[in-house]
This record gives structure tokens, C-alpha cells and sequence, in this order.
């Protein structure tokens, strides 16, 4: 996890006020820094880590959307075009059960990035509630929560979900989703936690607690928006995470293995022998496919790491300005005429 300082993303250290904040540079209730947004979108648009990894994103988000439309057909049709190599009529090859391997890439992409999406949300907010709320409150419920993440942080997390899912009753991505929620939440909260605690006594949240704000309010409007960029990081990393476990439960048997998905994709290739068969097309892409998203969202995880934390902006800055001072300057050869 990527470590950020207490900074906003617009550069303007959250403890001074600025001309449009209030007390200690937070936000007038009910009210958005004018230009931060706009900041923001500036810093994001101009960073290339961000740029490439947006960009592979948003093509994996396109296929998952628009691509399954454009597929017609069954996926688990089994027809007599067995293990035939990419070619025209099929673009990724077919299985052992003559079944369209870029039918199944295309289908598996909208299942795994909605189940990857929407698991990563619910993990995040999760960790949000406990981290924020143990955080500020303190007490005997800030122990009880303490109490509870260190335990789910001692835990091995994919060996325990591993052991879940296999006692499951009911198969599918219901089961694999919850049980990643179950031993995933813990670190995020741990982090978010120790943020608060260092806001919590700050001048704004001081500010806003004289003028009869609510706790809640002060928890998710004062001191949500200034943990921002520890959440998304967080958010980003659960993503990748949740993916490749998803997948890693899938290829073990412990999903529906009725439905298609990367990691389904990966558990039939390996139990009807596609290594030994040499039907390298089999398993390729969804590895592929994953490795691609995984990197993507990593560059825009550093790339949002190297926009809100000073240290890097810093860094990156006496960079620039080090290859600016030891460029050559090309000086034009100058002809003499006797």
C-alpha cells in the first residue's frame, strides 16, 4: 500500500487556510474548494503512469460493456471444431469441446471486471466505516474495532478464503465475492484508522465540532474528503487484488463452474489438459488479459501516489529540472570565408 502525506491533492497542505477553505484549509461546510477538482483533473490528464493505465482500462471497461453484445450465440456450445489453433473463423482458437475461446475471453471480461468492481467497492466502504469510525471515535469502540482488524490482519487471507469457500454450501461468484469481503477489509481499515487519528485533534475537525456538528458529519464530510487519496489507492489495490483472487478460487474448483470468467477460463484449460495438448491459446489470453489490467491499474495507482504526495512531487520536480540543466545545447557550426 501506498504511504501518502497529509496533503490535498492540489498540492496546499491541509493544515493552513486558503482564500476559499475555512479553518486550517478545510472546506466551509456544504461547500468545494473552488479549482481543486480542476486540479486534480489537470495533475491526473498530464501524468503518463495515469494516461496508459486509464486508457487499458477503459478498454477492458468497453469490452465488458459493449463486447458480449456483439457475440452471438451460445459460449458453452460444444461442436465438432476441437482444439483448432487462432484463425479467421476463430480468433483465439476453440477448447477441447470445440467452444469459441474469444466467445468465453469477451463473456469472462464482463463477469470478472463486475465482480472484480463491485467487490473492491464493498471492501472498500467497509474499510471506510471502520477506519474512520474506530478513528475519530475512540473508546472502548475504536478497541472493539482495533480488536477485530488485528485479528483479520494475523489471518492468512487467501489460505482462509480458500477454507471458506470450500465449507460453502452454494457455489459462485455470490460466495467467492463474499468471502473475499470477509478477509480483505482489514489492512485498508488499519490504515484509514491511523489517518483519522492524526485529524482527528486538527483545527478544522476542532472547528467544525464548536460550530455543533454531528459526528457523523464531521467523520464522512470533514474528514472523509481529505483521506481521499488513501481510499482510491486502496480501492485500486483491492481491484487487482480481488481480480487475481477471484481467479486464483475459480481455477481451484471453488467457483460455479458452470459460468464463464478468467478464472473458469484458467480451471477447465487445466483439467481437460491444455498444457499437455500444447493449446497454448486455451489459457493465454485470460493470463494475459489479467496481467494487462493488474498493470493498469497500478499505473494509475502510482501515478495518483506521484500527484498527492509531496515527496514524489518534489522529486519528480528536481528530476526535470536536473535533465533540463544537463541537456547539451546544439550550438550551430559557424563557416568562416577566407
Amino acid at each position: 500500500m501506498n504511504q501518502f502525506s497529509q496533503e490535498s491533492l492540489s498540492g496546499t497542505p491541509l493544515g493552513e487556510p486558503t482564500a476559499s477553505t475555512g479553518i486550517a484549509g478545510a472546506p466551509l461546510p456544504g461547500q468545494v474548494a473552488p479549482g481543486r477538482l480542476s486540479n486534480l483533473w489537470r495533475s491526473l490528464s498530464h501524468n503518463k503512469k495515469v494516461l496508459v493505465g486509464t486508457i487499458i482500462a477503459a478498454f477492458f471497461i468497453l469490452v465488458a460493456i459493449l463486447g458480449p453484445l456483439l457475440i452471438h450465440g451460445d459460449t458453452a456450445m460444444v461442436t465438432e471444431e476441437i482444439l483448432q489453433p487462432p484463425s479467421a473463423s476463430h480468433l483465439l482458437g476453440t477448447t477441447d469441446q470445440g467452444q469459441d475461446v474469444f466467445a468465453q475471453l469477451i463473456v469472462g471480461t464482463r463477469s470478472s471486471m463486475f465482480w472484480g468492481v463491485l467487490t473492491g467497492l464493498l471492501v472498500t466502504a467497509l474499510s471506510v466505516v471502520v477506519g474512520l469510525v474506530g478513528g475519530y471515535t475512540g473508546g472502548a469502540l475504536d478497541e472493539i474495532l482495533s480488536l477485530i482488524s488485528n485479528v483479520f490482519l494475523i489471518l492468512p487471507a487467501l489460505p482462509l478464503a480458500i477454507v471458506m469457500a470450500a465449507y460453502f454450501p452454494v457455489k459462485g461468484e455470490l460466495t467467492v465475492a463474499f468471502v473475499i469481503i470477509i478477509t480483505s477489509w482489514s489492512w485498508q481499515a488499519r490504515i484509514l484508522r491511523a489517518q483519522t487519528l492524526s485529524m482527528r485533534n486538527r483545527d478544522f475537525v476542532a472547528a467544525a465540532r464548536a460550530t455543533g456538528e454531528s459526528p457523523w458529519r464531521i467523520i464522512f464530510f470533514e474528514i472523509l474528503p481529505n483521506e481521499l487519496p488513501i481510499i482510491v489507492a486502496g480501492f485500486i489495490g483491492t481491484v487487482i487484488y480481488v481480480i487475481l483472487a477471484a481467479a486464483g478460487l475459480e481455477f481451484l474448483g471453488l467457483g460455479d463452474s458452470s459460468t464463464v470468467s478468467w478464472g473458469t477460463m484458467f480451471y477447465w484449460a487445466q483439467n481437460r489438459g491444455a498444457l499437455v495438448a500444447g493449446a497454448w491459446w486455451w489459457f493465454l489470453p485470460p493470463g494475459i488479459s489479467i496481467a494487462l489490467l493488474g498493470i493498469a491499474l497500478a499505473l494509475i495507482n502510482f501515478g495518483i501516489d506521484e500527484i498527492s504526495n509531496p515527496r514524489l512531487q518534489t522529486r519528480f520536480k528536481k528530476n526535470q529540472r536536473e535533465k533540463k540543466a544537463v541537456t547539451p545545447v546544439r550550438i550551430p557550426n559557424q563557416q568562416t570565408t577566407s
